[in-house]
């Protein structure tokens, strides 16, 4: 009698589990979604062990890039280790990782926020210096979060002139758009007008 697997996977039901394991691994950001898990006992079941090992294959580059919560990778890491698991049954601790995670966020943000506007403020000061697009900035992608800096910088009346947007894109991929109102380079628009 030979030995049969399971049936392979149709492409739905590869997407559906895609799904499901993309929304799981992104809830493990939460401390207190690890806190319930481990109240449940469900880091003491061998079985949910090993699936937490089979998703460490989110940490490729391939799969990462889906990610909307990378803080959940380092938890993820964290939850190969007894020790951790043990302690996430303490609400205390719990509580201790989610206020910590709430001020390297806010830290996080306010520092790309700055440096965002500093840069964006420097570019300013260099076209209007020399009245065009310096060399070179198109090249130049920040690849700006979703934070987006304070809209204390107005655009330039000039319609010759680059000028400095009054928000930061969301360009994550690092493509530039284009669309007839201007140019997309990173995080900063040029006027075309």
């Amino acid at each position: 009698m030979a030995l049969r697997g399971p049936p392979p996977e149709t492409e739905d039901q590869l997407r559906l589990r895609f799904q499901v394991e993309l929304e799981f691994v992104q809830c493990l950001a939460n401390p207190n979604y690890l806190n319930y898990l481990a109240q449940r006992g469900y880091f003491k079941d061998a079985n949910f062990i090993n699936y937490l090992k089979y998703l460490l294959y989110w940490k490729d580059a391939e799969y990462a890039r889906y990610l909307k919560y990378p803080m959940c990778l380092y938890f993820l890491d964290l939850l190969q280790y007894e020790h951790f698991r043990r302690e996430l049954v303490n609400a205390h601790c719990s509580k201790f990782i989610d206020e910590q995670q709430v001020l390297l966020w806010q830290h996080y943000t306010r520092r790309r926020t700055r440096l965002l506007q500093n840069r964006a403020d420097a570019l300013q000061n260099h076209c209007n210096a020399s009245g065009g697009m310096p060399t070179g900035a198109a090249t130049n992608n920040l690849n700006a979060s979703s934070a987006t800096p304070p809209s204390n910088s107005t655009p330039n009346s000039n319609s010759n002139s680059a000028t400095v947007p009054v928000s930061i894109s969301n360009n994550i991929g690092g493509a530039n758009s284009t669309n007839n109102n201007g140019i997309d380079i990173g995080a900063v628009r040029i006027k075309t007008e």
